[in-house]
C-alpha cells in the first residue's frame, strides 16, 4: 500500500512541475579538477538569485533548473578555489567547469558557508563524508594514511580490539558492514592485523559513511554503507606517487591513454617486514600485497566507460606451526550514459572474490574457503526539476559459497581429502528513491526498496524432527546438535527456499535557518548473507553463508533523530544525533560452537534479536591553522535468544547480554596543526571501554584437571582501551616549482606504550597455586617513517 502512495504522489508532483515549467530551462553538466581533470565528488553549485543549490553525482554530473534569466553561479569544494560566473540562460546549456586546485591555504569562509548551508538543508543524516585531503592530515600509523582507521575517529564506529580487522557501527556486527570500492563489494578491509587498510589511499578519491538514514539503492547489510571511489588517472600528463616506508613501500602510476578522453592509473604496495624477521632469525613472517588498477574513455560527451580492479593479499606463518592467507579481488565494467541534461545512468557488471585459507601443520590440514559473486546493476538519476529528484534502479547478485575444501597438508597427514556442500543463492532488488523540497524549511528522501533472495541447489538439506536443528538436552541442560532424520536434494538452480521484503526509506529535514536544522530518518533493511564467527571480529577462518529455513534474514528497523548547527559562519560545525536499533533473526551460537569445517552449520546456530541505542556528539574545527574534531558516542549494543519454548533457558537464560563488540563509551579527538609551510603536525586520542568478555567465577577439578567455571555471556569487561598517536609532516621545499616534490612523515603508534588487553587468559599459577589472570597484549609503542614523493 504505502508503495502505491509513494508512486501517486510523484505523479502528482510530477504533473505540477510539468504544468509550470514552460519557462524553465536547465543547465548541466561535469565539475572536474583542472589539474587531472578527475570528476569531482559533492562540489556544491549554488545560484544566489535564486536561493537553490545542488551537488554533484559520484561521477561529477550535476544538473539544475531554473526560470530563463540571469545569475550569478557560485561552485565551491573543499580543497579547490572557488569559480563564480556570470551566465544568460535563455534555453537547456551543457556547461563542464574545471577547479583549480588551492596552492596555497586561503579564507574558506565563502566555500565553507556554500557547503554548510547545503548540508544544513539536506535530508541527509547519520553520514559523514571525509575527502582524502582530510585523511592525508590525520596521524599516519608506520608513515602511511589509513581510510579505516580515519572512519574510527567518527562518532558511532569502533573495532573489536587493538590487532582485530573490520569495524563496527553503532553496535552493529562487522559482517553489517555494507563496503563498497568503484561499488564493488570487499568482505575483509584489512591488512597485517589491522594495521593497514586494503584502501591505498594514493589512489582513493571520495569515501562516505552511511550509519544510518541510508539511501533506497543500497541494500543487503543491516549496519552500515561505506561507499568509496577510487580515482580516474590524469589524461593530461604523465606522474608517479610513492611512498618508502618502514614495513612497506607503495608506487602509484597515472598518465593518458588518449589526450583529454581517456586515462589509467595503477598502483601497487607490498609489505616487507617478513624480511627484518628472518634477519633477527624470528621464524614467524607476516606479509601483505596488493594492487589497483583503473582504466576510463570518453567516448563522446554523452557517453564514458571504466574498468576498475584489485587484487590483495595476505600471508601469514607462526613458527611453522600454522599459516594462513586471505585475500579480495574484484573487477568492474561500467558505463555512463546521459540521456538528457536531466537523465543520468550508470549500468555496472561486477565479480568480486574474498578466499581464506588455514594451514596446521600439527594436524597436517590444509583448509580453505571463499565467496564469490556476480552483480549486475543498473541506475538512474532524473532530475524533474531542482525541487524534485528521482533515483531508481535494478541490481541482480549471484552468489557462490565454498564453505570448505579440506586437503591433508603432506603425504605424512592422517587428514583425508573433503569437500564441503558448495552452497549458491541469488539475490535481486528493485528500488526507487526520491528527494524532494517541500517548502524552503522541509525537504525529504523518501523511498522503496524490494529485495528477493533465493537460496538454490546443488545441495543436499538435512531434515530435523521437528524441524529443529539444535536440541537442548535437559538432563545435562546444555544444547546439542540435532540427529538428521532425513536428507533431501535439490538440482542445481533449484529453488531450495525464497525471500521477500519490502524495505521503506524515509529522511526529512526542518531547516530552523541558514544554520541551524533537526533531521529524523527511519529505514528497514534485510541481510541475506551471514558471516558465521564466534569471534568478535572478522578473521582468517571465517565463514559466510545463504539465508535458508534455519539462518533466517536479519531485518533490521532503525530510527535516528538529530541537530545539526553551523558555528561562526561555518568554521565551526556540531553534529548531534539520537539512534534506536533493533535486529531480528541474529544468529547465535550455542555454548562450545564448533566452526571449523562445519557441515551443519544449522547445528551450531539459533536465532535471536539484537538492538543497540546510544547518543553520538560531534564537534569539528573547520577553518584555520587547527583543524580537527571532538567524536563522542554513549551507547549499548545487546543480544538475546530466548528459549524456542517454556523447558528451554535459550542463550543466558534468555536475558539480554552485551554484545561482543559493545562499546559503551566511544571518545576520539582527532587535530591536525600546521605549524609551518614546511612543518604540519598531527595526533589522534583514542578511549573506548573496554570490550565485553566473560570471566571464570570459580573453578572445580575433573580427573585432576582443574577447569573454569564461567558466569553469565559477556558479564565482564576487559580493561579500558586508549591511546595517543602522534605524527610530523616535514616538507622540504614547499614553494617548489619542479616536478619532483617529496615529503617526509614521522610518526609514533601508542606514544606511552600503553599495553592495551586484546585478551585476558585464566591459569593456575605453577608455583603459588593461585588462580591468575594474565593480560595479552599485541601492540606497544611504534616508531615509523616514510618517505613520500610525486612526480
Amino acid at each position: 500500500m504505502m508503495s502505491y502512495k509513494v508512486l501517486y504522489t510523484i505523479l502528482l508532483s510530477t504533473i505540477s512541475i510539468c504544468a509550470n515549467s514552460q519557462e524553465k530551462v536547465t543547465l548541466s553538466g561535469i565539475i572536474s579538477a583542472k589539474l587531472n581533470t578527475e570528476t569531482i565528488i559533492g562540489a556544491s553549485i549554488f545560484i544566489a538569485e535564486a536561493k537553490v543549490s545542488t551537488i554533484t553525482n559520484a561521477y561529477g554530473f550535476y544538473s539544475i533548473t531554473l526560470p530563463k534569466g540571469e545569475y550569478t553561479i557560485v561552485i565551491s569544494c573543499l580543497g579547490f578555489e572557488n569559480i563564480e560566473e556570470h551566465i544568460i540562460l535563455n534555453g537547456n546549456i551543457k556547461k563542464n567547469y574545471s577547479m583549480l586546485d588551492k596552492s596555497k591555504t586561503l579564507n574558506e569562509v565563502v566555500i565553507r558557508h556554500n557547503n554548510s548551508v547545503s548540508n544544513i538543508r539536506k535530508p541527509e543524516m547519520s553520514v559523514n563524508k571525509l575527502s582524502i585531503a582530510t585523511i592525508k592530515k590525520m596521524p599516519a600509523v608506520l608513515g602511511e594514511v589509513d581510510v579505516v582507521r580515519a572512519i574510527l575517529q567518527l562518532p558511532g564506529v569502533s573495532n573489536a580490539q587493538e590487532g582485530s580487522t573490520g569495524f563496527n557501527v553503532r553496535g552493529g556486527s562487522v559482517d553489517g558492514n555494507l563496503i563498497l570500492l568503484d561499488e564493488a563489494t570487499v568482505y575483509n578491509t584489512s591488512h597485517l592485523f589491522g594495521f593497514f587498510s586494503v584502501f591505498n589511499s594514493d589512489v582513493i578519491k571520495d569515501l562516505k559513511l552511511y550509519k544510518g538514514g541510508i539511501p533506497a539503492n543500497f541494500g543487503g547489510r543491516t549496519s552500515s554503507v561505506l561507499d568509496i571511489y577510487q580515482k580516474e588517472g590524469n589524461n593530461k600528463d604523465f606522474h608517479l606517487t610513492g611512498g618508502i616506508g618502514v614495513v612497506s613501500s607503495r608506487l602509484m602510476a597515472e598518465g593518458p591513454i588518449v589526450k583529454d578522453k581517456g586515462s589509467f592509473i595503477i598502483a601497487g604496495r607490498s609489505s616487507y617486514a617478513q624480511l627484518f624477521m628472518k634477519m633477527a632469525n624470528n621464524s614467524n613472517a607476516v606479509s601483505f600485497y596488493d594492487l589497483n588498477a583503473k582504466l576510463n574513455y570518453k567516448i563522446n560527451d554523452n557517453n564514458r566507460v571504466f574498468l576498475s580492479g584489485y587484487f590483495g593479499k595476505d600471508n601469514m606463518d607462526f613458527n611453522n606451526f600454522f599459516s594462513n592467507n586471505y585475500g579480495n579481488s574484484f573487477f568492474n565494467l561500467r558505463w555512463n550514459h546521459l540521456f538528457s541534461d536531466k537523465f543520468f545512468s550508470n549500468a555496472s557488471i561486477i565479480y568480486s572474490k574474498y578466499d581464506y585459507g588455514l594451514k596446521i601443520k600439527y594436524v597436517g590440514i590444509d583448509w580453505v574457503s571463499d565467496i564469490r559473486n556476480f552483480n549486475l546493476k543498473y541506475d538512474f538519476n532524473h532530475h524533474l526539476s531542482d525541487n524534485l529528484v528521482l533515483s531508481y534502479g535494478f541490481n541482480a547478485i549471484y552468489y557462490k559459497f565454498n564453505p570448505g575444501t579440506i586437503k591433508p597438508l603432506d603425504a605424512t597427514s592422517p587428514i583425508n581429502p573433503d569437500q564441503i556442500e558448495k552452497k549458491y543463492a541469488l539475490e535481486n532488488a528493485l528500488y526507487l528513491s526520491v528527494e524532494q523540497k517541500f517548502t524552503d524549511k522541509i525537504s525529504l528522501n523518501y523511498g522503496l526498496r524490494y529485495s528477493n533472495f533465493q537460496r538454490l541447489g546443488e545441495q543436499n538439506i538435512n531434515n530435523y524432527a521437528q524441524n529443529q536443528a539444535v536440541v537442548f538436552n535437559p538432563e545435562l541442560q546444555i544444547y546439542e546438535a540435532g540427529t538428521p532424520i532425513s536428507t533431501t536434494h535439490y538440482n542445481k538452480n533449484e529453488r531450495i527456499n525464497t525471500f521477500g521484503n519490502i524495505e521503506p526509506r524515509l529522511a526529512i529535514v526542518y531547516a530552523i535557518n541558514n544554520d541551524q536544522s533537526v533531521k529524523a530518518s527511519y529505514n528497514r533493511m534485510c541481510q541475506y548473507i551471514h558471516l558465521i564467527s564466534n569471534t568478535a571480529s572478522v578473521s582468517p577462518l571465517d565463514i559466510w553463508a545463504p539465508s535458508d529455513q534455519y539462518l533466517k534474514p536479519e531485518i533490521l528497523d532503525q530510527f535516528a533523530v538529530g541537530y545539526f548547527r553551523n558555528i561562526s559562519d561555518g568554521r565551526y560545525s556540531l553534529e548531534t544525533e539520537a539512534f534506536y536499533k533493533k535486529i531480528k533473526n541474529k544468529a547465535d551460537y550455542i555454548d562450545g560452537a564448533e566452526l571449523i569445517a562445519q557441515k551443519a552449520l544449522e547445528q551450531v546456530l539459533l536465532n535471536g534479536e539484537a538492538r543497540s541505542y546510544g547518543l553520538e556528539v560531534m564537534l569539528k574545527k573547520n577553518t584555520g591553522k587547527l583543524t580537527g574534531w571532538l567524536s563522542y558516542t554513549l551507547s549499548r549494543a545487546e543480544q538475546r535468544t530466548p528459549g524456542r519454548n517454556a523447558s528451554e533457558p535459550g542463550i543466558n537464560n534468555g536475558k539480554w547480554y552485551r554484545a561482543n563488540y559493545d562499546k559503551t563509551h566511544n571518545l576520539s579527538l582527532t587535530g591536525a596543526y600546521q605549524l609551518t609551510k614546511k612543518w604540519g603536525l598531527g595526533g589522534i586520542f583514542t578511549y573506548q571501554t573496554g570490550k565485553a568478555a566473560t570471566f571464570p567465577i570459580g573453578k572445580y577439578e575433573y580427573q585432576g584437571i582443574t577447569i573454569g567455571n564461567y558466569g553469565v555471556r559477556n558479564g565482564n569487561s576487559l580493561p579500558a582501551y586508549h591511546h595517543l598517536d602522534l605524527s610530523a609532516t616535514y616538507v622540504p621545499k614547499p614553494d617548489s616549482k619542479k616536478r619532483w616534490k617529496g615529503e617526509w612523515v614521522f610518526s609514533i603508534y601508542n606514544v606511552y606504550n600503553r599495553s592495551n588487553a586484546a585478551a585476558l587468559m585464566f591459569e593456575q599459577n605453577k608455583e603459588s597455586g593461585l588462580s591468575e589472570a594474565t593480560r595479552i597484549s599485541i601492540f606497544g609503542i611504534i616508531p615509523g617513517v616514510t618517505y613520500n614523493f610525486k612526480f
